[in-house]
C-alpha cells in the first residue's frame, strides 16, 4: 500500500486514554477460553443475496462517495451528521447503540482458535454509523462490518475519537489485509484519511489499536461468522 498521508490532529484526553486501558483489560478476559487446538474444517457463511442494498457507484475524481465514520465509502449516500468534532467527548463513555452482537471464530495462522463476541453492522445505515463516537465497546471486543458481497471500498475515521485497527477479510474467510487508523475529529469528513485493503473483501473488523493479534488476527489467519444474538453470550 502507499505511504498514508499525514493524519489529521485530533484531540485525545487523559480520561480517555484510562478508558482505553479499560477496554484492553476487558478485552484480555474476553478471549481467556480461546481454544489452542486446531479446529475442524468450516465454511464461512456468506449472504445468500445477490444484490446489494447500498448504491456501489463510485466518484472517479475522489474514489468516495459519502462521508461515512469507520464505514465503507460505498454506502448510500446519506446527509452529514450532525456531530462535529467539539460534541466528541473521548470521556463520556459512549456505546455503540441499536447494534446487534455476534459471535465468530477466529483461526489463528498456526491453527489456534477463538471465539469472540462483536458488535454487528451488517446493514447499510449501521456500516455508516460504525462507531462513530464511541469510546466505551462494553462487552464485545470490537465491531464486525458484513456486506451481502465482496467489495472494495474505504473506511475512515470521521468523528471516531478511539484509535482504532481494522482487519479485511475476502468471501472465503481469509486475511485480505490490516492496518491502524487514526483518530479524525474535524467538521469536514473529506479531510480524512481513507483506508483500504487494495483488494476485494466481504468482512472487516475492528477494534482498539493494536489488540488484533490479542485473539489471533495476522496474516494467515481466517474468519468464521457463528450467530448472532441481541447481546453476547454468556461465557461457556
Amino acid at each position: 500500500m502507499a505511504s498514508p498521508a499525514p493524519r489529521p490532529a485530533h484531540r485525545w484526553t487523559p480520561l480517555g486514554a484510562v478508558r482505553i486501558v479499560a477496554l484492553v483489560a476487558t478485552l484480555a478476559l474476553a478471549v481467556v477460553g480461546c481454544a489452542s487446538d486446531s479446529p475442524e474444517t468450516a465454511d464461512v457463511s456468506t449472504s445468500a443475496s445477490t444484490d446489494l442494498d447500498v448504491a456501489t457507484s463510485v466518484d472517479d475524481s475522489e474514489g468516495d462517495t459519502t462521508p461515512t465514520t469507520a464505514a465503507s465509502d460505498n454506502e448510500e449516500p446519506k446527509p452529514e451528521p450532525a456531530r462535529t468534532a467539539g460534541d466528541v467527548d473521548a470521556s463520556a463513555g459512549v456505546q455503540p447503540d441499536g447494534f446487534t452482537t455476534v459471535t465468530v471464530r477466529i483461526t489463528s495462522a498456526d491453527g489456534q482458535t477463538c471465539d469472540v463476541c462483536l458488535w454487528l453492522a451488517d446493514a447499510g445505515d449501521e456500516r455508516g454509523r460504525g462507531l462513530m463516537g464511541v469510546t466505551d465497546l462494553g462487552e464485545p471486543v470490537g465491531m464486525l462490518f458484513r456486506f451481502e458481497r465482496s467489495t472494495s471500498g474505504n473506511f475512515f475515521m470521521f468523528n471516531t475519537p478511539m484509535p482504532l485497527s481494522i482487519v479485511w477479510f475476502d468471501a472465503s474467510g481469509s486475511h485480505v489485509n490490516e492496518t491502524d487508523m487514526a483518530p479524525c475529529l474535524v467538521d469536514d469528513s473529506s479531510e480524512c484519511e481513507r483506508y483500504g485493503p487494495g483488494a476485494d473483501y466481504l468482512d472487516a473488523i475492528e477494534m482498539v489499536q493494536g489488540e488484533l493479534d490479542v485473539i489471533g488476527i495476522g496474516p494467515g489467519s481466517t474468519l468464521e461468522v457463528l450467530a448472532e444474538h441481541d447481546v453476547c453470550p454468556e461465557p461457556a
